[in-house]
């Protein structure tokens, strides 16, 4: 790296400071969105235990549901909410193994970019010396 002009260096710690900034910022917003799926998950899991613990009926007379749709309810079989809850809480399972992956890519990014800031660095401090 010495034998590259200032100007050219210049440009190579700009370029590397700027991704390690994106990737510092994306990893923050990755790691807010993994917690709120988290904590939606949790809520959806208390959702499903609770409508577990309510009795089910014979036919006719089973529990009425309602399902919430706006500013209104509408009755809804229970096996239709069981089965949305199970389809939603699936596909948070497959966000939040997404952005783990995601956050696990950027944390790897940030590293690299750490990484050859600190050789730039430590390879300018050798040669001043």
């Amino acid at each position: 790296m010495s034998q590259l002009p200032d100007e050219t260096l210049r440009r190579i710690l700009q370029q590397i400071q700027t991704t390690a900034q994106q990737s510092s910022r994306a990893l923050a917003v990755s790691k807010a969105q993994v917690s709120q799926k988290e904590r939606d998950k949790k809520m959806l899991q208390l959702t499903i235990s609770e409508l577990n613990a309510v009795p089910r009926g014979q036919g006719a007379d089973d529990v009425k549901m309602y399902k919430g749709v706006g500013k209104m309810f509408l009755q809804v079989p229970r096996k239709t909410i069981e089965k949305e809850l199970k389809t939603e809480e699936k596909e948070m399972s497959d966000e939040l193994s997404n952005l783990g992956k995601k956050t696990k890519y950027l944390e790897k990014q940030l590293a690299e970019a750490q990484s050859q800031l600190r050789d730039i660095f430590h390879h300018s401090d050798t040669k001043e010396s």
